[in-house]
This record gives structure tokens, sequence and C-alpha cells, in this order.
């Protein structure tokens, strides 16, 4: 009887460390997470700057500017858009692969922890 009830705690204690390792990682994912999809980095501010810029500097030209000037500047600002396209699929791509890095971890803890549980759920019909 004693010694059931000492594996009964030992299981709790157990759990517990596993669901306080788990709180520790969740946190730690967090903060992956917010660095690669949270707060836009001062790099991605600036690129966005310049973007910018570059689009409302060929409108403008356009406007003002000749014939001539006015193509150049549309092809310019259709240059301008392809990279801001590329880049964001680019940004995309890194976040989906981080995705798919975390889904096959937890899906590689989850099978790890079903095998635990299967040992024990024998060891339990055992006794």
């Amino acid at each position: 009887m004693m010694e059931k009830q000492f594996n009964i705690e030992t299981e709790m204690n157990d759990l517990r460390n596993e669901l306080e390792n788990f709180q520790q990682e969740k946190e730690r994912v967090r903060a992956i997470v917010g660095k690669i999809g949270g707060i836009p980095t001062f790099n991605t501010k600036l690129i966005n700057i310049l973007f910018i810029m570059v689009l409302v500097v060929s409108v403008i030209i356009s406007i003002i500017g000749g014939e001539k000037i006015r193509s150049l500047m549309i092809e310019a600002a259709v240059i301008a858009l392809s990279i801001k396209i590329i880049y964001m699929i680019n940004c995309q791509m890194k976040v989906n692969h981080f995705k798919l890095w975390m889904l096959s971890s937890i899906e590689w803890r989850l099978n790890e922890i079903m095998k635990v549980v299967r040992t024990r759920e024998n060891k339990q019909k055992v006794e």
C-alpha cells in the first residue's frame, strides 16, 4: 500500500516536472517567435522607408518631368515594387520554415511523451 502511494507521488512529481519544462519551453518559443515575426527591426523599417521614398520620388518626377522621364520613373516604380514583393516573399518563406521546424519538433516531442505514457500504462497493467 505504501509502495503504491510512493509510486503515485513519484508519478505526480514527474508530471509536475514535465509541466514546468513545458511551460519553460513555451516561453522560450514565444520569445523566438517574437523575434521572427514580431516587432519590426530597424532594418525592416529602413527598407520600408526607402521603398516609400523611391515610390514618392518616382511619382513626383513622373508628374513634373516630360514624357521620357515619365516612362523611366514608371519603370523605376515597377522595379521597386518587384523588389519589395520579392523581399516580402523571402520573409514569408523564413517564417514558414520556422513554423515547419516548430511543428516538427512538437510532433517529435509528442511522440516521445506518448512512448512514456504507453510504457507507464503497460507497467500499471502488469501490477
